[in-house]
């Protein structure tokens, strides 16, 4: 590559949101030059991977904490449905790129499993009940059971039910259509599929300073990790989705909306087992609800996952913590990202979120020994010797206004020529409509032009198809069928 180069839009980070930014635009715009710049040698490597996150394509089924409880003991779902919508949107869009030859076979990245929600004791029954109450009408939300028969609980997860006492009250809420999603492959197939068509990546690459030239273009400077040698390239637009790096390089090209922003890393562990006996007695991703005190992403789910073909159980999340902001990072990422306009945030939330560093040192404490202790809520008979740890992504979560947020936040300069996306929670599920913001804010002349290709990719696109059910059960069959689920 030249020591210049010039791009019309550069992507940096090549996990699951520029994958799926990158292969938007390519359809949209087939004659632009994209520049893909990833510091790992492999797409979707950092959270996207496959081992760095949970696989849930999470559409609010059976997150309990996406369903809190009002005070007058109502519930109010409209998180879980907001997730929901945003999924489907999602969904569409996996479904067009299957139908497009943009990825070849959906069974590389996605598989039906069933999503459920797991209480036990009296309490928590009620509480699922009500739950599944207020959701039943739905019709995103259509085909769940509420299950309370213990035979029929252990039919269906016979590894949860093996040793339980079946005197305490159970309950599932257990919906049907749920998936598992290999996301690290799926970014792989996308930036594939750019690659194929165009698109210029590089991996093994590091974007060291970014800065706006005066004719408005970006500047990135740019090392290659294997060599030493730099590269300075010229964009129209930079999108930044590089996980927990994106905050410190929006932070770097000087723009005001990121000015305030601190980020706070949180790691995790989760258990894992690929026995065939146990992998044999759960198909399922079961959720319970967060301990009091934990972060909402921290509620603890017992997984069936699929990657690269092989069947395997994951339980988790446990926190962890460390002061990169990659799980590839630096120790000084987080001492980095202290700026003379967000120090006083990052005070006030460190003082504000004592709940928080209390329960991360209690989770810091925690052996193996611990952690399967804590799994036998989930699996009565689980044993030390067949689980293993492993160790997840790194998360970066958002400090605003002296608060830590669990959403994703998208930051972009007032001229549209810059974005990126900060957050952990849902993340990847909603990989699609976090794009298409991106889209509406940096390209907001381009939209209309843009609008009846996008429709292809996204049939319900602008319309909430809560309200059209008629709708909704169309795209529904329409990406069942093509992503064969």
């Amino acid at each position: 590559m030249p020591a210049t180069a010039a791009t019309d839009i550069a992507l940096i980070g090549a996990g699951i949101m520029s994958a799926t930014l990158g292969a938007i635009l390519r359809r949209l715009e087939p004659d632009a030059s994209i520049t893909v710049i990833e510091r790992s040698e492999a797409a979707g490597t950092e959270s996207s991977g496959a081992w760095n996150n949970a696989g849930t394509g999470h559409a609010g089924l059976c997150e309990l904490f996406y369903t809190p409880q009002r005070p007058d003991g109502s519930i109010d779902v409209a998180k879980a449905v907001r997730v929901n919508e945003q999924f489907q949107v999602t969904r569409q869009f996996w479904a067009y790129a299957v139908q497009h030859g943009m990825i070849e076979r959906p069974r590389d990245f996605v598989h039906p499993i069933p999503h459920v929600s797991f209480v036990h004791g009296a309490h928590g029954v009620d509480y699922l009940r009500r739950r599944h109450d207020a959701l039943a009408d739905h019709p995103l939300f259509a085909g769940a059971e509420f299950i309370t028969d213990f035979a029929e609980f252990a039919a269906r997860l016979p590894l949860m039910a093996a040793g339980r006492d079946p005197a305490v009250p159970v309950a599932l809420d257990w919906a049907p259509h749920g998936t598992d999603v290999d996301f690290g492959a799926l970014a792989q197939h996308l930036i594939g599929y750019g690659e194929r068509n165009g698109t210029t990546v590089l991996f093994g690459h590091q974007v060291h300073t970014i800065s706006q030239a005066p004719d408005g273009r970006w500047e990135l400077n740019i090392g290659d990790r294997r060599t030493g040698q730099s590269t300075r390239i010229t964009a129209k637009f930079v999108f930044v989705g590089a996980g927990g790096a994106t905050l410190p390089l929006l932070q770097r090209s000087g723009i005001g909306q990121a000015k305030g922003f601190g980020g706070f890393p949180i790691g995790g562990v989760f258990l894992r087992s690929g026995s065939p006996q146990l992998t044999a007695g759960h198909r399922a991703k079961v959720y319970g609800a967060p301990a009091p005190g934990a972060p909402s992403t921290t509620a603890p789910h017992l997984d069936a996952r699929t990657v690269d073909g092989a069947h395997w159980l994951l339980f988790g999340p446990f926190a962890g913590w460390s002061p990169r902001f990659l799980k590839d990072g630096r120790r000084s990422d987080l001492a980095r990202s202290v700026r003379p306009g967000n120090v006083t945030s990052l005070l006030r939330a460190g003082f504000g979120e004592r709940e928080l560093v209390g329960y991360l040192i209690g989770q810091l404490r925690r052996t193996h020994a611990t952690r399967t202790q804590e799994l036998r809520e989930f699996v009565p008979g689980a044993l030390e010797q067949d689980w293993s740890a492993v160790r997840a992504g790194q998360r970066v979560q958002v400090i605003r206004g002296g608060r830590l947020e669990f959403d994703t936040t998208i930051i972009h300069a007032d001229d549209g020529s810059i974005a990126g996306l900060l957050g952990a929670s849902p993340g990847a599920s909603t990989a699609v409509p976090a794009m298409l913001d991106v889209l509406r804010r940096c390209f907001p002349g381009r939209m209309g032009d843009w609008t009846p290709t996008l429709r292809e990719m996204v049939p319900s696109l602008g319309t909430r198809l809560a309200d059209e059910p008629a709708l909704f059960e169309q795209v529904w069959r329409w990406g069942s069928r093509v992503l064969e689920l």
